[in-house]
């Protein structure tokens, strides 16, 4: 098969390497496409233990059909299109375990569907116990932000959203958010009942806790990967905040966040499609790794598509 072989930092090639085999509970998944992840990029830029990666790794938001049933797999079939966790996608095939892999509807026949992205929006989602009529912000809008932002208003709350790019504000509005600021936005005393932080730097942590109402809830959704960050403890302990880090690292809770999401999906709470800005051929992925990285202003998430 062709995988990607991110070689060293800044370095990715293609290469022919053998097919793996599913073992026991295992799949074996023809890939369609593989998102490319925000936790994806300090291995491109010099952070993995060792280079060159394993053939397909770090690609783990992978959906396609599937090619080979492993002894003892039940409730799947051969040629069934499905969604799974999987840990070197950026590749023609991967293994999954069988109980990693969910089903897609007919609704979703031909579209892109990084589940395992979507369902990082719907496990904050949970997590942050946003009730109708409450008030929401969400601070970065990015991929994440813009899906917080769709299942907020879908849930009946008012949102404020910012983000210091001009387009992404743009797009959280069109997601449903009533106003959207940039973050710099001053003189501004209005608190809100849940802000969730969605952008994993100092300065969206430091805006959310100053937007959490007394009592109020701030949820850390943000990847903060670069770094130790200081908190307002002052701030925090004045406020009385429940501050919640809503990030899952059980497999069997992604999995289940996973199957909301595509009913989410399905049903019009989320609509991905839009968000999806930058698609890339497998030979190309040093190129996807590098929009994900600089960010430009209109981009959202980056698809390779096999």
């Amino acid at each position: 098969m062709r995988a990607a072989v991110v070689a060293a930092p800044g370095k990715a090639r293609l290469k022919q390497v053998p097919a793996p085999v599913p073992g026991p509970g295992q799949i074996l998944l023809r890939v369609e496409g593989c998102g490319v992840c925000g936790s994806n990029l300090p291995v491109w830029t010099g952070n993995a233990a060792a280079y060159p990666l394993r053939p397909g790794a770090p690609g783990h938001e992978a959906w396609g059909r599937i090619e080979v049933v492993g002894e003892g797999v039940t409730g799947v079939t051969v040629g069934e299109r499905v969604a799974a966790l999987t840990f070197n996608s950026f590749a023609e095939y991967d293994i999954a375990s069988a109980d990693a892999v969910v089903p897609l509807p007919e609704e979703l026949e031909g579209t892109p569907v990084p589940a395992e992205a979507l369902a990082c929006a719907v496990n904050v989602f949970r997590r942050s116990d946003v009730l109708p009529g409450s008030s929401v912000g969400i601070v970065g809008i990015g991929f994440l932000g813009a899906l917080l932002t769709q299942l907020a208003a879908a849930a009946g709350a008012r949102v404020i959203a910012f983000s210091r790019r001009d387009s992404a504000r743009k797009v959280a509005l069109a997601a449903g958010a009533g106003e959207a600021l940039p973050l710099d936005t001053h003189g501004r005393d209005e608190t809100c009942d849940v802000v969730i932080e969605a952008a994993g730097v100092q300065e969206t942590l430091d805006l959310a806790s100053r937007l959490t109402r007394t009592r109020g809830r701030l949820v850390v959704a943000g990847f903060h990967q670069d770094g130790p960050r200081q908190v307002d403890m002052g701030l925090w302990n004045w406020r009385g905040l429940d501050v919640v880090n809503a990030h899952e690292r059980d497999p069997a809770v992604y999995v289940d966040g996973m199957r909301e999401a595509i009913r989410a999906v399905a049903d019009g709470r989320m609509t991905p499609d839009p968000l999806y800005t930058h698609t890339f051929p497998l030979d190309r992925l040093a190129d996807a790794f590098e929009a994900a990285r600089a960010r430009e202003d209109g981009f959202m998430k980056a698809l390779v598509l096999v």
